[in-house]
């Protein structure tokens, strides 16, 4: 049974994750900049800007993505939770939704560990249902070493997974 202790714990986890999540896409400018100094700034808007797509800003945007797909699921669960219209079986569904879904999100960061770990290559693993997505960046494209974590990969489970793996440069 869920009590009120529960709820309050996964409301302010879930802020804080927000609020972590906020800061870390934040531009590092926002922090860097003084309040004193708008004028130049503001004539610097009319310049030609060069973006450069960092390899880790492509897993980053993906981890935030999911982040955000995740934060608002458990939202609508918590609302669930907390609706006095809901019954017993709808609460304990959605408590029971939530639960699974810190699950995925372990075995997400276990897995993307694991590859770091084992082929020192950065990752975004995203596990669902019994699919698994992995977002690998390397700059060579082996069918050998997409095989490799495939197989390290499944090793984590019991039950047969499906696998996929996409190379990024």
């Amino acid at each position: 049974m869920i009590n009120k202790r529960s709820i309050w714990f996964l409301t302010l986890f879930c802020l804080i994750l927000v609020l972590s999540v906020y800061y870390v896409t934040m531009p590092s400018e926002l922090l860097l900049t003084t309040n004193g100094d708008y004028t130049d700034s503001t004539a610097e808007v009319n310049k030609e800007v060069n973006v450069d797509v960092d390899e880790s800003t492509i897993l980053t945007s993906l981890r935030v993505e999911s982040d955000q797909q995740m934060m608002n699921e458990i939202e609508q669960l918590q609302d669930i939770l907390t609706s006095t219209e809901s019954t017993l079986e709808e609460k304990n569904d959605a408590y029971e939704k939530i639960k699974s879904l810190n699950l995925n999100k372990g075995e997400e960061q276990q897995i993307e560990k694991q590859i770091l770990d084992t082929y020192k290559l950065k990752s975004f693993v995203k596990v669902n249902g019994n699919q698994v997505r992995v977002v690998v960046l390397s700059k060579e494209h082996d069918s050998s070493l997409a095989n490799n974590i495939m197989r390290t990969v499944q090793s984590n489970y019991d039950s047969e997974m499906y696998v996929s793996v996409k190379f990024q440069q």
